[in-house]
Parts: structure tokens; C-alpha cells; sequence
């Protein structure tokens, strides 16, 4: 096998599938793995922050997983939860099982445009994954200007607790909070949004991704805080097939979310996400 830079090196065909190899799993929730999986003998470019992969279980079919990490060595790092036939098939594999990934594709979260300044990043469950790289570049540079809100329906289905604590120890302002939680709990309980409106801050940005209603309602709530539509991004999804543009399954408006997307900015999508959660 040879260097990292060596497997990169060989041109590859946006439509044609390359094999990684699975060199380890960890579960996440009971429903929810994160999947690490190592170049065979063609290397994918490094995927920005936001940006997916359409990952291919052999035998049962393709969906697009946004990458929730990429590691110096090459290996892409993909956070599933089995909801579907492609999906539970990537949970379901083994260290040493074989999948096949294109891309990176899709628009990236706009680090070097909100960097400096105070960002929210609020997270309804597995939209978390997706801000992951995201939040690792924006602690790396300014951690006292970022804060993050992260939501799930429970504390067993609460993301990354050791990425929360790292992020927190580094200095950003990191807030959980949960639909329902014992008295043992020890953070917020109620939705994302309802964390948004407690804290009432003022911020220059916000990089928003969960379920669509709860970013509307999320987004609505930084609005209402002063934070400007055209300085929102949101992470959308739909059903992508080709990654590049050319199906057309993935449009929303004037927009091909596999090419214009997943990462969006709200004041082009704001119509047509609140017509569509009436």
C-alpha cells in the first residue's frame, strides 16, 4: 500500500465508488455508530467541514452521510443512525467489512467567514455530526467567541460527550439540553430553541442543523435576537442521487442541494422553509 499522498494521486470518477475499508466502529446510541473507514487503494480528497460523502452499502444501495470527521491518515469518519434499508446497513457493519464512498460533495460551512466574530452553533440530534469539523475549527481559533447548543430527546441520545467536555475545557460556551431527563441530569432540559431564548445572546452568526422544524423555530429565535438572515446557514437535506448536480432529485426551489448545498445560507431558503413548516 502506498503513501497517503500515492493514493490520492490517482484521478477518480465523481460517479464511481471507491473502496474503504471499516477499521473500526463506535457506538454512539443504541440506534446512532460512528463508522471509521480507511482507504484501500484510491484516496478521496478531504472533505471541508459540512461537506458528505454518498456512501455505498454493497448490495443494498447509496444515501449521502455528512462527514463528521477526516483524520490526518486519510480515514473518513461517518456518524449513521439506522433509519432505512442503505442506512442500517452501514450500521451494521463490522471492522473489516468493505463500502464504497464518492465525493466529498456539497457546499462547506463558511469558517473564514464568521471566524473573530461570536457564533452560535445549535445542533438537534444527529445534526450534530455534520457541525462537528465545523465546531473543531471554530474552538481551534477563537474558542471564547463560540458557543454551542446541543440537543437531543434524551440524555442517552445526546452526541459526543467527550467532543462537548474538549470543547468546553478549550473555553467555548457549550449548553445540552434535552427534551425529558431525570433528576440526575445535570444540564438544561427543553428544546434547542428554548435553550436559544433562555441564554439570549448576542451573536454574529449561526451555523444551524438538526430536523427542518427545529430550525426554523431555531433560526426564528436567533432572528428575533438580532442575528441577520444573510449571516445564518443552515445544513439541509433531500434525495440525493448523482452528488453533482446533473439528477435533479435534490431540488428545493432553485436550488440542487448536492451541488448548491447541504450547507445553505437562510436568507435563500427562508421562504421556502416556512411555507413549508406551516
Amino acid at each position: 500500500m502506498g503513501t497517503l499522498a500515492d493514493l490520492r494521486s490517482t484521478p477518480v470518477d465523481p460517479f464511481e465508488p471507491v473502496s474503504y475499508r471499516v477499521v473500526e466502529i463506535c457506538q454512539e446510541t443504541v440506534d446512532v455508530v460512528t463508522v471509521v473507514a480507511a482507504p484501500v487503494e484510491v484516496a478521496l480528497p478531504i472533505a471541508a467541514p459540512g461537506q458528505f460523502m454518498m456512501v455505498w452499502a454493497f448490495g443494498v444501495g447509496e444515501i449521502p452521510i455528512s462527514v463528521s470527521r477526516m483524520s490526518a491518515d486519510g480515514h473518513v469518519v461517518l456518524t449513521v443512525r439506522a433509519v432505512g434499508p442503505v442506512s442500517s446497513a452501514v450500521v451494521g457493519l463490522e471492522v473489516g467489512d468493505l463500502l464504497g464512498l464518492r465525493g466529498p460533495f456539497g457546499a462547506a460551512w463558511p469558517i473564514d467567514d464568521v471566524v473573530g466574530g461570536d457564533v452560535v452553533v445549535v445542533a438537534g440530534g444527529l445534526g450534530l455530526a455534520p457541525l462537528r469539523m465545523a465546531i473543531d475549527a471554530l474552538v481551534a481559533t477563537t474558542p471564547e467567541r463560540v458557543t454551542v447548543v446541543a440537543g437531543s430527546r434524551e440524555p442517552a441520545q445526546m452526541l459526543f460527550p467527550s467532543d462537548l467536555n474538549a470543547w468546553a475545557t478549550q473555553g467555548a460556551f457549550v449548553h445540552q439540553t434535552v427534551d425529558t431527563a431525570d433528576r440526575e441530569w445535570p444540564a438544561g432540559v427543553g428544546t434547542a430553541t428554548a435553550m436559544i431564548e433562555r441564554l439570549h445572546e448576542p451573536h454574529d452568526a449561526a451555523f444551524v442543523c438538526g430536523p427542518e422544524l427545529m430550525m426554523s423555530s431555531a433560526v426564528r429565535a436567533l432572528l428575533h435576537q438580532g442575528v441577520p438572515a444573510d449571516r445564518v446557514w443552515v445544513s439541509l437535506e433531500r434525495n440525493m442521487h448523482c452528488g453533482i448536480g446533473h439528477c435533479g432529485r435534490c431540488q428545493l426551489g432553485g436550488l440542487l442541494l448536492c451541488r448548491d448545498g447541504a450547507v445553505v445560507r437562510w436568507d435563500r431558503v427562508e421562504e421556502l422553509m416556512e411555507v413549508r413548516g406551516r
